[in-house]
């Protein structure tokens, strides 16, 4: 393990895949603070002690919490394919320069799909944010597959 955290590449995708992997994580009490902040509640527990009459009111659906809930598991389904195919694609042994600007690129990506969605700004920009990330994923996965081609 030593003799990764030395090697420059591997170096910046622990940094970049530490950063969208907080960023994800933070999306979890991003959700709670939408739930107490809207009085949104999905589970009974979760209104434990209130009387009945606000208990009703509370226990629902909210967009504000849906939308930072959509962002979240869109998170999930694209950070942890990045993390996944990026060790291995660090593995590879890119260039420093272009690895670098696959890990950068992502980052912001994903980054920026989160200011997109939860603002929520205007479409394209979400989507637009999705495909570079996407797009990163898909050319280091490239490069694995063709570097490690063993069929």
């Amino acid at each position: 393990m030593a003799q990764f955290m030395e090697d420059e590449v591997f170096q910046a995708f622990s940094t970049y895949a530490t950063i969208v992997t907080l960023k994800m994580l933070l999306m979890g009490p991003m959700t709670g603070f939408f739930r107490f902040t809207r009085g949104a509640f999905a589970n009974e527990e979760d209104v434990a002690g209130k009387p009945e009459e606000e208990k009703k009111k509370m226990l629902r659906s909210h967009p504000d919490v849906e939308r930072v809930r959509r962002c979240h598991q869109n998170d999930l389904e694209n950070i942890v394919p990045f993390v996944v195919i990026g060790l291995l694609y660090a593995l590879t042994g890119p260039d420093l320069s272009t690895a670098l600007l696959h890990f950068r690129v992502f980052a912001g990506s994903r980054i920026c799909h989160t200011i997109a969605y939860v603002t929520p700004l205007p479409q394209p920009s979400r989507g637009l944010s999705w495909m570079v990330g996407m797009g990163i994923t898909f050319s280091m996965a490239y490069r694995v597959i063709s570097t490690a081609l063993h069929l």
